[in-house]
């Protein structure tokens, strides 16, 4: 196993698509009853902005480094003008800063340029942003936009680059209501909660289905088990994250409430339960005995803080200990925070640190600030395992990232790996095996690395590939868990092509040596995408049309047969409803598929969907 070398190649599968084309993401205006991006959080503008912030223009790539490239992140090592490690010529094929050759695409016809012979178009690879109308672009107007005054040809890379890249963009600073005590796990003064809006999200009509969605229904087509619509929200939309089943309740956390209904007909399994100021936060994975933790403000000003602390007991919706989150040293804010759970621990990432708590009693366990004397943990992803990714040097000469596993139960470092200059750290698309995609905004390129247990790397993806994974926009933090649409066992990573609209494809990826196994269309002319590997089949979800339903449908793994084989055909009666699930959460779970939105528009005139079950 070679160790692959610093510079990645340009003009290949990471090569930036004509933005003339108006592609996946591609800025739209908006329309009426979608959901709208979050605002930015309204931080101290005076205040200076944190060393690791990314500079507002990209700068301009760095002059080669004299010697030989040295083995560290990026592409498998090739002797400038020699083969590379896919029997084809490298893309530095006069030197390794020399400029790429024209690569043919996947299906044979030639590459665009690299990206010094273009401007970029949107991402330059990056996965999927939330695709809808109005989708989120640009910060909305009152923010400090980095990107005013720039053509828009360039602003779709910008954000796509501004999305997944680490350290905050927004200045903070402690205000005058920072708790300046130590997080301190405390009991329930009320096992419910009493400030739920009055408006219950399905209006207390239970399992009803007073849109008749399974008139109609043909043969061969599944229920719709029930379905909710959500609950008021401000006009300016509101975040609905999280979407949590147990074998007997379905939870979907929204705006300021958290409701349960009964996986089987709908009916609630228990009252909402209400917080007094917006859910910010949530664990995407829930413990192993139901519990998951959610992190509301802790006011509505623009000092409000992302602080507070909830945890909740999924099948009986009892509160149980709930804590503050306190700031960290200067430029380590609360103001946004990411949660997530492996095994009892549950991490809490501020913006340059985090903090580890018991998810079960609340006691703190232990505090995660530095990897080195610069080097700052800004992201943190746990479930399999925990991983921590930090920025380093973020104001000198040698700025770049490294990444960690550390014990859940100590915080001790199992092994740590450094990144090459220029190449952050942008989403975690597994973590058992460990699968990392990064990118090199200087360098308009983008690469997917796998690492052995031991924290060597691996493999890296060596396919011409433009990737399709769904991502949701990380402003504050890189949100590293962040993506859906992707999945991986022990051996094959599987990831969905790029298709706004018509079929796509699903290319399965040995993760020993990066290259292709097979790929599979979809069967219909909608785009398909990967949910989970279960019982040796890969479990993926064909998106439905305004007149056509979706499916859940199984790929055989192994074997020459990889045909996708039909578990689920969707209601046409219900396909407007479920196609209009733009931002959206989507599962599999005994046998009953689960769509949620993700993001609520505030539209008063529009009918905003909640959560949706079919099943058989």
């Amino acid at each position: 196993m070679s160790q692959p070398p610093n510079q990645p190649p340009q003009g290949g599968f990471g090569a930036p698509q004509d933005p003339r084309q108006g592609g996946f993401g591609a800025p739209q205006p908006p329309q009426p009853g979608t959901p709208q991006p979050p605002p930015p959080p309204q931080g101290n503008p005076q205040a200076p902005p944190p060393p690791q912030g990314p500079p507002q223009t990209p700068p301009p790539p760095q002059t080669p480094p004299s010697g030989a490239p040295q083995p560290g992140y990026g592409y498998p090592q090739q002797q400038p003008g020699q083969p590379g490690p896919y029997g084809q010529p490298g893309p530095y094929a006069a030197g390794p800063y020399a400029q790429p050759q024209q690569q043919p695409g996947p299906y044979g016809h030639p590459q665009q340029p690299g990206p010094y012979g273009q401007q970029p178009a949107q991402g330059y690879g990056y996965p999927s942003q939330p695709q809808f109308p109005g989708a989120p672009g640009i910060p909305p107007g009152g923010s400090r936009n980095p990107f005013k005054g720039k053509p828009a040809l360039v602003i779709g890379a910008a954000v796509a680059a501004l999305a997944v890249i680490g350290g905050t963009v927004f200045a903070v600073t402690r205000g005058g209501d920072d708790d300046p005590k130590k997080p301190v796990a405390q009991g329930s003064d009320d096992p419910k909660g009493s400030e739920a809006p009055s408006t219950p999200a399905g209006g207390g009509a239970g399992g009803a289905d007073p849109e008749n969605l399974n008139g109609g229904r043909q043969p061969g087509e599944a229920k719709v088990l029930w379905y909710k619509q959500a609950p008021d929200a401000p006009k300016s939309g509101a975040d609905a994250p999280g979407m949590w089943i147990t074998d007997r309740t379905a939870v979907k956390a929204a705006y300021k409430q958290v409701f349960a209904y009964n996986v089987t007909d709908g009916e609630a399994t228990w009252e909402p339960i209400g917080f007094p100021e917006k859910i910010c936060a949530v664990t995407p994975q829930k413990s192993s005995d139901d519990k998951v933790v959610v992190a509301y403000m802790n006011g509505s000003s623009s000092r409000a803080k992302c602080n507070q602390l909830q945890q909740i007991d999924l099948n009986t919706g009892d509160k149980g200990w709930k804590s503050t989150v306190a700031n960290g040293e200067l430029f380590d804010s609360t103001l946004d925070v990411e949660l997530s759970i492996t095994g009892r621990t549950l991490m809490v990432g501020r913006s340059q640190s985090g903090t580890a708590y018991d998810v079960n009693t609340g006691e703190k366990l232990w505090d995660k600030k530095r990897f080195g004397d610069k080097c700052f943990p800004d992201a943190f992803a746990g479930g399999a395992k925990l991983i921590a990714v930090a920025s380093c040097d973020a104001t000198g000469t040698n700025e770049h990232d490294e990444i960690q596993e550390l014990d859940p139960a100590t915080g001790k470092v199992k092994w740590t790996q450094k990144m090459d200059k220029g190449w952050k750290i942008s989403r975690v698309f597994s973590l058992d095996p460990l699968v990392v995609y990064s990118t090199n905004e200087d360098k308009k390129a983008w690469n997917i690395s796998t690492f052995t247990a031991g924290g060597k790397f691996r493999s890296q993806v060596g396919v011409d590939l433009d990737i399709g994974v769904e991502c949701g926009w990380a402003i504050l933090q890189r949100d590293l868990g962040g993506c859906s649409g992707v999945a991986a066992d022990a051996d094959t990573l599987y990831v969905p092509t790029k298709e706004l609209t018509s079929a796509n494809e699903i290319v399965a990826i040995n993760l020993a040596n990066g290259k292709e196994k097979w790929r599979v269309k979809s069967p219909a002319d909608k785009p398909m995408l990967p949910i989970k590997v279960e019982d040796g089949k890969l479990i993926a979800y064909v998106k439905a049309s305004y007149d056509t339903g979706g499916q859940v449908v199984s790929i055989p793994v192994t074997g020459s047969g990889h045909q996708p084989a039909k578990l689920l055909q969707n209601p046409a009666g219900a396909a407007d409803i479920e196609n209009g699930f733009f931002s959206r959460a989507f599962d599999w779970v005994d046998g009953r598929f689960f769509l949620s939105s993700t993001r609520l528009s505030g539209n008063d005139e529009a009918k905003e969907k909640l959560m949706l079950a079919f099943g058989k």
